[in-house]
């Protein structure tokens, strides 16, 4: 159940307006991204994060490695 209040503050925004809920999840998603990137170098840019999805930008990142070192990419 949420409250609202009909209050405005002006230390938050021109209006006064106040968010309800969206600041919680807004990082999330991005937050998981980024730790599969650190984690395995696969660079993820689009939601949801499948499975297909993962095993692509892991192909890629080896990929860029591989070029990176040198190597022959496989066809």
């Amino acid at each position: 159940m949420s409250e609202l209040v009909d209050v405005p503050d002006p230390h938050l925004t021109n209006l006064g307006a106040k968010g309800l809920g969206e600041p919680p999840i807004v990082p999330t998603a991005a937050a998981i991204a980024n730790a599969i990137r650190d984690g395995t170098g696969a660079d993820i840019r689009s939601l949801p994060i499948t499975r297909d999805e993962m095993l692509r930008a892991l192909r890629e990142a080896e990929a860029r490695e591989k070029e990176r070192r040198g190597a022959p990419t496989a066809v």
